[in-house]
């Protein structure tokens, strides 16, 4: 998924720079909401690679209460899911992520870390469709949760993926 060029036209509207940006941007405020300080990196990426499949998305949990272990463990599915595609749907997030940071609905501190600057991103989640709503809403989601499992290298074992 790295040549943009190549993906159908429903790719390309839900893979382009400026929504994947949003979607980052929806986990480090999540983040920020539950935690109160600036978002990892890591966890904004991780948070956009699984809110943008369609297949992680539906298997969320409602509330962030749920564990994620035995989340993982009643959705193999999403184990799968996350083996096969989160590099390549890491691709275009990246070029998102640089987006909202040079349009400033991201920041980074000196530790690395993201944050959603005051009145940069409207707490509503509005969109033209279901799907895009439901990416955003599920980003606000896992930016809450992710960290809430344990160290970012355990969540990642869980779900099957490398740094």
């Amino acid at each position: 998924m790295s040549e943009f060029s190549t993906l159908s036209r429903d790719e390309r509207a839900i893979y382009n720079p400026a929504f994947t940006g949003l979607v980052v941007a929806r986990a480090v405020q999540g983040h920020q909401t539950e935690f109160a300080t600036p978002c990892p990196v890591v966890i904004a990426t991780l948070a956009a690679v699984m809110a943008l499949q369609p297949t992680v998305r539906t298997a969320l949990p409602r509330s962030t209460a749920s564990g994620l272990h035995r989340w993982v463990q009643g959705h193999p599915d999403v184990r799968a899911s996350m083996t096969l595609n989160a590099t390549a749907i890491a691709d275009v997030v990246r070029p998102g992520l640089l987006m909202a940071l040079q349009t400033r609905t991201l920041t980074c501190d000196a530790e690395g870390h993201l944050h959603v600057p005051s009145k940069a991103l409207k707490k509503a989640i509005t969109g033209g469709s279901d799907d895009v709503t439901a990416v955003q809403k599920a980003a606000l989601l896992l930016g809450r949760w992710l960290p809430s499992a344990g160290s970012i290298s355990t969540v990642m074992t869980l779900l099957g993926v490398r740094p």
